[in-house]
């Protein structure tokens, strides 16, 4: 019986599981060599370094990583024969013969919300021509005026 005592001890575990599973010849019928490499990726590298790589894919025996800038992938490069043992210690059989690092593009900024249209009080007010705007308000009240009353025949019918 296994007993978790962590994230340490988890991560000992899913290497052991992944070097067992690297062995077996059933593993590439279930898991391609991509999934594999993308599995172990963020153990061998460690948190922080995963949180500021991005996509991981496997091209022939080379692996490549986006990182967020230039900064990141000059860094990773120098650090790239640690990582290709471990990656080999983790995966347990040489599968990545090279690791290649890109600078991811970069995103977009959220775009702003388009302003509001001007916003009009009164539907009349945007007629220019002020004799135009008071005939159509006058003819508003009317038709307002007789839907209301249309609305209160039928009342007074009834009270006769």
């Amino acid at each position: 019986m296994l007993h978790w005592r962590g994230p340490k001890s988890l991560s000992i575990i899913m290497e052991r599981a992944i070097r067992v599973l690297g062995k077996l010849s059933l593993c590439d019928e279930v898991f391609t060599e991509e999934q594999l490499a993308r599995s172990v990726w963020p153990q061998t590298v460690g948190k922080r370094i995963a949180a500021r790589t991005g996509r991981v894919s496997l091209i022939r025996s080379r692996l490549v990583v986006e990182v967020e800038d230039s900064v990141w992938q000059r860094q990773l490069f120098s650090l790239r024969k640690q990582i290709l043992a471990k990656l080999e210690q983790a995966l347990g059989k040489p599968l990545i013969s090279e690791l290649e690092f890109r600078v991811r593009a970069p995103r977009r900024p959220p775009a702003m919300a388009p302003p509001p249209p001007f916003a009009i009080a009164d539907e009349a007010d945007g007629i220019l021509d002020p004799a135009l705007r008071l005939v159509y308000k006058t003819a508003r009240k009317k038709a307002m005026g007789h839907a209301a009353d249309a609305g209160a025949a039928p009342a007074e019918v009834r009270r006769a």
